[in-house]
């Protein structure tokens, strides 16, 4: 048995996924991870604590000294946090006064099961677990001359506001927690370049003020097309949901998200669209996978170095066809005009892949992938 093969361990085995996550990002590093991909963590936004917040304070002050008719409680963790402030404030049994008298709406399950945590009972959940159909809802019923409480899920929302307001109800935001930029930078700056190089394979958001920030990093050094080009091309975004694909779509980026907005259906999602993206190739008698990191060589992982890779992705394009030494030396990254340093790169990506007769060398001329025969048609103009 060959020692440097690896085995397959799961759908995300040699792709590398970035992750923006602040929140819950242990939860989803693990879910990758447990399917085989490199994970590169970068928080682009950190949370205001609650006690912290001033703004939190007086929208909750506000809402006891005049009752709200409907709240709307759109994230659990916000709920909790709510209820928890309050606490601390001293008039956690004040505002849930106020709550018990109030038409609850829950935005998902997760905070209905807050809600009622809190000794409190919802009045109604949309089954879609969207706020655009609590927003039909609410408009239904008609809102004119209702004092309407919002909870915030980490940003403003202003379609919603501006929509209620012009139905005629008194809105009052509740800012439960907000965003910032992180105080370390290093990170993003690191995913953001790793994003630009291509050396990522995806993207993960699950909220759209991380996309945002994101965004907004990369125009503050200099990056922001360069960004945009890699997530329209090689890179691929994928969203949590379609809210959190908005700043994004914004950009004329186009996104992937999950029919269900949790964490597990979008690591589902990127093991269908990672290995779909992938080249597969049958080349001297194996059937080649060309990964982010990596190449399957039947049903074997094995990691290959990133000069290696840009040989191979070279070879590939056109499989079977030679490409010769100074094409080759073109696209090996800092190798300068020597050429021995294409020869030196072919031994590792040989010595990587493990079977060396995948490619094939032709004298005097350059290197060329073994594609099987027959297969040259359906390949001739990949």
């Amino acid at each position: 048995m060959d020692e440097n093969a690896v085995p397959s361990a799961g759908p995300l085995a040699g792709f590398t996924v970035g992750v923006t996550a602040a929140r819950r990002a242990d939860e989803l590093i693990a879910l990758l991870r447990r399917r085989g991909a490199s994970v590169v963590h970068a928080p682009a936004l950190r949370i205001v604590p609650l006690a912290d917040d001033s703004e939190l304070l007086a929208a909750t002050k506000e809402l006891i000294d005049c009752a709200p008719d409907v709240v709307v409680a759109t994230t659990a963790i916000g709920f909790r946090g709510w209820i928890e402030a309050a606490d601390g404030w001293g008039i956690g049994e004040d505002l849930l006064a106020r709550l018990r008298g109030a038409e609850l709406l829950a935005r998902g399950p997760k905070v209905k099961g807050a809600i009622r945590a809190a000794g409190l009972v919802e009045r109604w959940s949309p089954d879609s677990e969207s706020l655009a159909e609590v927003l039909d809802r609410l408009l239904a019923d008609g809102v004119a001359g209702r004092r309407v409480a919002l909870q915030l899920h980490g940003e403003p929302l202003p379609g919603f506001v501006e929509a209620l307001r012009e139905g005629g109800a008194d809105v009052v935001v509740v800012p439960v927690y907000r965003w910032m930029p992180p105080e370390d930078l290093a990170p993003l700056d690191r995913l953001l370049d790793a994003t630009v190089a291509g050396t990522l394979d995806a993207v993960c958001f699950t909220s759209a003020p991380a996309a945002a920030s994101l965004l907004s990093r990369a125009e503050v050094r200099g990056l922001g097309s360069a960004l945009v080009s890699a997530l329209r091309g090689e890179v691929l975004a994928a969203c949590v949901g379609p809210v959190t694909a908005l700043p994004l779509q914004g950009a004329g980026v186009d996104t992937v998200h999950p029919e269900r907005f949790r964490l597990g259906p979008l690591v589902q999602l990127l093991c269908q669209e990672l290995p779909g993206r992938a080249r597969v190739l049958p080349v001297a008698g194996h059937r080649l996978e060309i990964r982010g990191h990596a190449v399957l060589v039947d049903d074997a992982l094995r990691p290959v170095p990133p000069a290696g890779m840009a040989l191979l992705r070279a070879l590939a394009r056109r499989p079977g066809w030679v490409v010769a030494r100074a094409d080759l030396l073109r696209r090996l990254p800092g190798a300068g005009r020597d050429e021995h340093a294409v020869e030196t790169a072919m031994a590792r990506l040989r010595g990587s892949l493990g079977t060396p007769q995948l490619i094939q060398t032709v004298v005097k001329r350059g290197y060329r992938l073994a594609l099987d025969a027959g297969a040259e048609g359906k390949y001739a103009d990949a």
